[in-house]
């Protein structure tokens, strides 16, 4: 509900501050009078983009700022899944500078135009008689089914049924993709793994290889260099075993004379133990070196095969390779497991579709039972608004393709004449039809849903009489459960308002503006009595303003 609406320096409003009721509000103006900028103004709130030649002071900024009651529009999800901060008196504030920058605002918040709109959206409805793109639209439609219907919970679970569908069909499809893109792949992979795999890489064999090699090769020749170091140390005349022997000797003699002999000695002794090792190693490494061509061979063979694959591979070692082996490993088993994966997937997607289409029959059967009462209840109110042979053919018809609203396609038609063919909406019904049939369905709609605060704009043009009094009659009814606004020239829907506002021009210092202003019993008695029978009202124009009122 709208509580109060403040707009500074907007068009040829200079500054503007109105409280609002609930119940049924009236506003009326004489043509020209400014009752467009007022709508622009709202229109700002509810997100519509700026426009910099709206300032009325263009040094000064915009500002338009509007309260709203919404404790009763179960709007706390919105305002979680855009971040705003809720509050039951929530207030929407936008500034337009002179720089031509606009800002928005929710309780103080920045926010951007885009969750503005889809909050404004629910909280106003602005409707004019050039306004009816809605009532054509086939999600309005289905709206207004589906609220008699109460399938509000069937179609939340079937959205979310459908998001995890299209979810599942994707992931299907990228695996089919995938495995497209894996069968060409699949015979050079296992190749190249099956080469990997015959190679039977060790973790460090590559060091272990190239020693043996350089061993096996060069065998000859460190045979020859074992024997002769060998031979200088064990010679029995000049051997540096026999020569160290005889200097630890000599050195142990005299240890026990001094420290210092005693460590030259322990050096000596220490280093002929170490000589001694190297003397029983050498005489170890010597029986067992044997020439084996064979072996070399092996390896060598080995070795071109390591270095061949590293270089087709670009790896560095070994260790390189049994990473790329083990890749490969895994590409070839997904490659070869994708059938199974796939089979999953679509066994998935088959258990989703059944349970997509139990929802949709149910959301389909529960719209079938309800088309007929809507039917008679739109045709009932419109024929009391001078309509009395509209007709509605409304039909659901079940579709294999799964819809955002469900399985249905639907078939919305309207003849307005006894006897014609049906048609669209769009195509059956002129400007002034599609007003009424939208206060209709708003009227009917506000007995099931709470709806937001409606303004109908002049949507009573080219009606009078009779009529015009059973649209303010519907106007008035649906007050009792929502906020109404209804801006209107006939003084037979003016009069049926618990609220009258006035929308007027006035010269302020030699300047135009527009301004607003609630009027009490007095001046409303006026205002109708000047829609009756002009400015110079008669007494009889006065007394039927009176008689309206009452």
């Amino acid at each position: 509900m709208l509580t109060s609406l403040s707009i500074k320096n907007y068009a040829l409003i200079d500054n503007l501050q109105v409280d609002f009721n609930n119940g049924l509000s009236i506003i009326t103006g004489e043509t020209g009078a400014g009752k467009s900028i007022l709508l622009g103004g709202l229109s700002l709130i509810l997100g519509k983009r700026a426009d910099l030649s709206t300032l009325k002071d263009a040094t000064k900024k915009c500002i338009i700022e509007a309260v709203f009651e919404v404790s009763n529009y179960n709007l706390k999800s919105l305002f979680e899944a855009e971040d705003f901060d809720y509050e039951a008196q929530t207030i929407i504030r936008r500034e337009i500078l002179p720089s031509g920058k606009s800002r928005a605002f929710v309780n103080d918040s920045p926010v951007n135009l885009n969750s503005l709109q889809l909050l404004g959206e629910r909280l106003i409805d602005i409707h004019s008689q050039h306004q009816t793109q809605q009532l054509t639209s086939n999600d309005f439609q289905f709206q207004i089914i589906d609220a008699l219907a109460n399938n509000d919970e069937l179609l939340q679970s079937y959205t979310l049924e459908l998001k995890a569908y299209k979810t599942l069909k994707k992931e299907l499809q990228e695996l089919l993709n995938f495995q497209a893109e894996a069968i060409k792949e699949h015979d050079y992979n296992s190749f190249l793994l099956n080469e990997l795999i015959e190679a039977n890489l060790i973790e460090g064999e590559q060091q272990t290889l190239e020693e043996e090699y350089e061993t096996l090769n060069n065998i000859e020749g460190i045979k020859e260099k074992l024997s002769e170091s060998y031979q200088l140390l064990n010679d029995e005349q000049i051997g540096v075993l026999t020569t160290l022997t005889t200097i630890k000797n000599n050195l142990q003699s005299i240890a026990g004379f001094s420290s210092k002999y005693e460590d030259i000695f322990n050096r000596v002794n220490s280093s002929l133990i170490d000589l001694d090792d190297v003397f029983s190693e050498i005489d170890v490494l010597q029986d067992g070196l044997e020439a084996d061509p064979n072996r070399l061979e092996e390896v060598d063979s080995k070795l071109k095969m390591v270095h061949n694959l590293m270089q087709k591979h670009v790896a560095e070692d070994v260790s390189e390779l049994i990473k790329i082996k083990n890749e490969l490993e895994d590409k070839v088993a997904v490659t070869e497991n994708l059938d199974a994966s796939i089979e999953n997937k679509q066994s998935e997607i088959k258990a989703k579709t059944n349970q997509l289409k139990s929802i949709s029959k149910k959301i389909s059967k529960k719209r079938s039972e309800v088309i007929p009462q809507l039917k008679q209840q739109l045709e009932t109110i419109l024929a009391s608004l001078g309509m009395p042979n509209a007709q509605f053919k409304i039909e659901v018809l079940y579709a294999e393709e799964f819809f955002a609203n469900g399985q249905d396609e639907l078939s919305f038609l309207f003849s307005a004449n006894k006897g014609g063919s049906f048609n669209t909406l769009k195509k059956a019904a002129s400007g002034g039809e599609l007003s009424r049939i939208m206060l209709a369905i708003k009227s009917v709609l506000s007995k099931y849903i709470q709806l937001p605060t409606i303004m109908f704009d002049e949507i009573d043009t080219g009606v009078s009489g009779e009529i015009s009094n059973k649209m303010g009659d519907i106007m008035l009814q649906m007050s009792k459960t929502m906020q109404v606004f209804s801006i209107t020239h006939l003084p037979q829907i003016a009069a049926k308002g618990h609220s009258h506002y006035k929308v007027f021009k006035e010269d302020v210092d030699n300047v135009t503006q527009t301004n607003l202003v609630k009027l009490n019993h007095d001046e409303r008695i006026v205002e109708i009595a000047q829609m009756l029978g002009g400015v110079e009202m008669s007494s009889s124009a006065i007394a039927h303003a009176k008689e309206l009122l009452n």
